[in-house]
């Protein structure tokens, strides 16, 4: 794991499930101590296109926790982002079969954004489309499971003595 040191979450087509999961996971880890601290996170989606901002739903989802989202510009998930990965956070279980099925280098550590909560559901449907109360639903979700991907990653980081 040496020289990772990139969080990368994915969605579809970045730019509603993804971007929101980057910023709320960068800020919960901007909290921890070192080597936390000092992760980058970044999202992409594996059919994105380049430079489309977030919905308007995942802007003021965002907005009502005090999170500013409306700089973001989506990105496809290339190779370079996945071989600097210390992990992949998925939103389905399809997102992690595409990347698995698309990729040459797959890092060892990828999993679904909620794989680590341990109740309800681990995948994060898609709101495209949809009202604003699915976005706000997926926000929580993701906000549910940073406390066990802070924990997650607390471990790959600073592995048990």
């Amino acid at each position: 794991m040496a020289g990772k040191d990139t969080i990368v979450v994915v969605c579809t087509a970045n730019i509603c499930r993804s971007p929101m999961a980057e910023r709320l996971l960068r800020h919960a880890l901007a909290a921890e101590k070192a080597p936390l601290n000092r992760l980058k996170v970044i999202s992409a989606g594996v059919a994105a296109g380049t430079g489309n901002e977030a919905t308007e739903h995942s802007v003021s989802a965002m907005k009502k926790v005090g999170i500013d989202i409306s700089d973001h510009e989506s990105k496809a998930l290339t190779q370079e982002m996945l071989d600097s990965a210390l992990a992949v956070f998925c939103m389905t279980e399809t997102h992690r079969a595409l990347i698995e099925l698309q990729f040459e280098r797959v890092p060892r550590e990828i999993h679904l954004f909620r794989e680590f909560v341990g109740k309800g559901d681990s995948e994060i449907p898609d709101p495209y489309g949809q009202n604003y109360t699915s976005y706000l639903a997926s926000r929580d979700s993701m906000v549910e499971a940073i406390p066990s991907l802070i924990r997650f990653l607390r471990g790959l980081v600073a592995p048990p003595a």
